[in-house]
């Protein structure tokens, strides 16, 4: 799978939750999201209570508040998007701080955020305790389809390849007296993105050639593998099998 490739998301640490194997992890969150959306948007009470179970499994974890909330930035877009359904959505209307808004606006809103923010969360918390090559190794062990894994792992391991690549492509340009201030400088950076396509099809294209001359046959081979106990797959599941207990009971 390649050297350790530390990422941003990941804390390290020993708690009980980093401990765990990556298939059991990639599995409960998984399954801890489908409960999620599968809960009706009327159960506040069930919401608060899969926010609950988060907030256990992140103490368990170590992981700070801080890092939760500032990666949770990725959901912005949704956030905004969430607001903007009850202003031009359709239906019974309210008055809200002397808005008109839509009655089914503001539940579907209330829906897209309560779910997405669980979802993310959870994530969040599956990068934080757990290496991006490790998470690989984990969905090998699930057998996702090997295409997926492949790529995953090649986008993982030559990331900051291309990315030292852009840097390298901005300092030639810097140096020549070039800095992008409006759109007439569009088509230089246009230029320069399609240059970098090129260098990286021609990379792909040699590395490529390269493990076929190692023999490579379509299948990445698992550098070492990962094996998880009954113990500590129901370590895992605990946290979805006690959210769908929350989603089942009749309150």
């Amino acid at each position: 799978m390649g050297a350790g490739h530390h990422h941003q998301l990941y804390l390290p640490g020993d708690s009980v939750v980093h401990r765990l194997p990556p298939q059991c992890k990639l599995l409960a969150v998984l399954a801890f999201a489908i409960v999620v959306v599968a809960t009706p948007r009327e159960r506040f009470w069930a919401f608060a209570a899969y926010a609950a179970l988060l907030a256990a499994v992140a103490v368990a974890a170590r992981v700070p508040a801080g890092h939760i909330v500032r990666r949770m930035a990725i959901e912005i877009p949704f956030v905004l998007f969430a607001f903007l359904i009850p202003v031009i959505g359709l239906g019974e209307r309210t008055t809200v701080l002397g808005l008109s808004l839509s009655v089914p606006g503001l539940w579907a809103a209330w829906n897209i955020l309560a779910k997405a923010t669980l979802g993310v969360v959870a994530s969040i918390l599956l990068a934080a305790t757990t290496e991006p090559r490790v998470i690989l190794v984990g969905a090998q062990r699930l057998r996702l389809p090997s295409l997926l894994v492949q790529i995953a792992m090649f986008m993982l391991r030559y990331m900051d390849v291309i990315v030292d690549e852009m840097r390298r492509m901005r300092v030639a340009r810097e140096s020549r007296g070039f800095v992008a201030r409006d759109v007439r400088h569009i088509p230089v950076l246009a230029r320069s993105a399609g240059a970098l396509f090129i260098r990286s099809y021609e990379r792909g294209e040699r590395v490529h050639l390269a493990m076929l001359s190692r023999g490579y046959t379509g299948e990445m081979p698992i550098t070492h593998d990962i094996s998880a106990s009954v113990r500590q797959w129901g370590t895992a599941l605990a946290l979805p099998a006690v959210a769908l207990a929350i989603w089942g009971l009749p309150w």
